[in-house]
């Protein structure tokens, strides 16, 4: 009788969302191309895309964020005439 083994419960797959993305005809002919050039799927191309557009945009909410925060918490700032004279300031010695 062949031995059936089963995997741990620790090495379980990463889980995956599916959506459906709307794209016009000229990027989905470019994405079908470089999914073939690069031997990838779209949908592999796609999802790296996604998420290094989110990881770039969350990051930057992130810090604006923060520095609306740190602007509202009343700790002073650089005053706006010191910003001015050091704009002011560029491509010069």
């Amino acid at each position: 009788m062949p031995k059936t083994t089963t995997m741990p419960k620790s090495t379980t797959m990463p889980k995956s969302t599916t959506m459906t993305v709307r794209l016009p005809p000229e990027v989905s002919d470019k994405l079908e191309a470089l999914a073939r050039d690069t031997k990838r799927s779209k949908s592999y191309l796609a999802g790296e895309a996604i998420a290094s557009y989110v990881e770039m945009n969350a990051w930057q909410v992130a810090r604006i964020k923060a520095a609306l925060a740190e602007a509202r918490s009343g700790v002073p700032g650089v005053p706006h005439e010191e910003i001015v004279r050091w704009v002011e300031s560029w491509d010069t010695r």
